[in-house]
């Protein structure tokens, strides 16, 4: 994802080498409900504020990448260390654990947007005892496909879910690496509610605030980090 320099914004990841913190029990917590392969810490907001510092020290920016005047951030960093990696699906195990595991209302399936979404979105479904659903080009997946269409900075283009993926009533949650405009949020979305699906989420790394993306979307949406 490319943006034109703003305030330069961020765009994508890299590796932090801090260690994930230790649980501080004073704060507020909530006992995991999602069953699962949860880590075995009780969530805490002050582990997630720590986390996202890890997450942020690891963005590794790319002036005039990849034409000038745009700057990218790399996000690919995280993956590549072994700690972090396990730091950025912690903070969003908490995430989910805070917003849909009181209630009983864990997401059935995680759908990941081609292509980074599928960096983290199998291994927060496994987190959550959900399944892993991937959203694709036009073209990629076999079978019966239903389609929807979006614009993107150099055009429009078409994403694909397949037919059986979802079924009536799931909760779905949406996960990918970064907010933009919201356009191709916006036409996964589109595919879930084709489907059935209920969506009661959008989960995104980083999100350039300055293009307004969320606005797009039609259900709540988290971001871990905002744009610099």
């Amino acid at each position: 994802m490319t943006t034109p320099l703003q305030p330069p914004p961020t765009i994508s990841s890299t590796t932090a080498t801090t260690e994930p913190p230790p649980h501080n029990h004073d704060d507020a917590s909530v006992s995991s409900k999602i069953t699962g392969h949860p880590s075995t810490a009780p969530a805490g907001s002050t582990e997630l504020a720590r986390l996202t510092l890890t997450l942020r020290a690891a963005l590794r920016q790319f002036p005039d990448f990849p034409a000038p005047g745009v700057l990218f951030e790399d996000i690919m960093p995280i993956f590549a260390n072994a700690s972090v990696h396990e730091s950025l699906i912690r903070a969003l195990e908490i995430h989910c654990l805070q917003a849909y595991g009181a209630d009983g209302g864990a997401p059935d399936v995680v759908v990941g947007l081609d292509a980074r979404g599928f960096l983290f979105g199998p291994s927060l479904a496994l987190r959550l005892g959900a399944g892993f659903v991937p959203v694709r080009k036009k073209g990629k997946l076999p079978g019966p496909t239903v389609t929807a269409g979006y614009v993107k900075e150099y055009g429009e283009d078409l994403f694909q879910i397949q037919a059986d993926s979802i079924k009536d009533g799931q909760r779905v949650l949406i996960v990918d690496d970064i907010i933009a405009t919201g356009g191709s949020a916006a036409a996964a979305g589109s595919l879930v509610n084709q489907l059935g699906g209920n969506l009661v989420g959008y989960v995104f790394i980083l999100e350039l605030d300055f293009l307004k993306g969320r606005e797009k979307l039609d259900a709540p949406v988290y971001t871990l980090l905002s744009s610099q």
